[in-house]
């Protein structure tokens, strides 16, 4: 029992890391251009030699406050979920589920749903004078960060302490 809450453990700081990654770099986007040059744009800035601010008419910035609005919700309950599994590991009796731990956690994949998706339908291959663009691994990590959050909720809501 030990080696699996310490694997969930594990797993949980990674996916912790993986969406601060995943959130502040700018590499949701990569594109090519005929001039071979290669730019790279994610949630907050777009970087070619030099990074600057995204340029978005309005109403795809809305879309983009909101898919950053989502990544950082997603951070925050995951965070929340780490600090409540550490509280309850040491203060739940034998026997007791994880709860509230699996709840959060759950809470934190709806999120990342949420952000990745709405970032998926409106920024997908919308990259200026690009000539081919495809995603960058901060939004492969995103949905990474997505199928752990997942397992490691279902784990908390099954897993007992024994």
């Amino acid at each position: 029992m030990l080696v699996l809450l310490a694997g969930i453990f594990v797993v949980h700081i990674a996916t912790v890391v993986m969406l601060f990654v995943s959130t502040i770099a700018n590499v949701w986007m990569v594109n090519s251009s005929n001039l071979g040059t290669t730019s790279s744009s994610g949630l907050w800035l777009l970087c070619n030699k030099t990074c600057e601010r995204l340029q978005l008419n309005s109403h795809d910035e809305a879309s983009l406050k909101a898919v950053q609005a989502f990544m950082i919700l997603s951070i925050i309950f995951s965070v929340i979920a780490l600090v409540m599994f550490i509280v309850q590991l040491f203060t739940l009796e034998k026997g007791k589920r994880f709860y509230i731990t699996g709840a959060i956690m759950l809470i934190c994949w709806m999120c990342i749903l949420i952000g990745v998706s709405i970032y998926t339908a409106r920024f997908t291959g919308k990259m200026p004078l690009s000539t081919s663009s495809h995603h960058g691994y901060c939004f492969i990590l995103a949905w990474i960060c997505f199928c752990f959050s997942f397992i490691i909720g279902i784990l908390y809501l099954v897993l007992r302490k024994k």
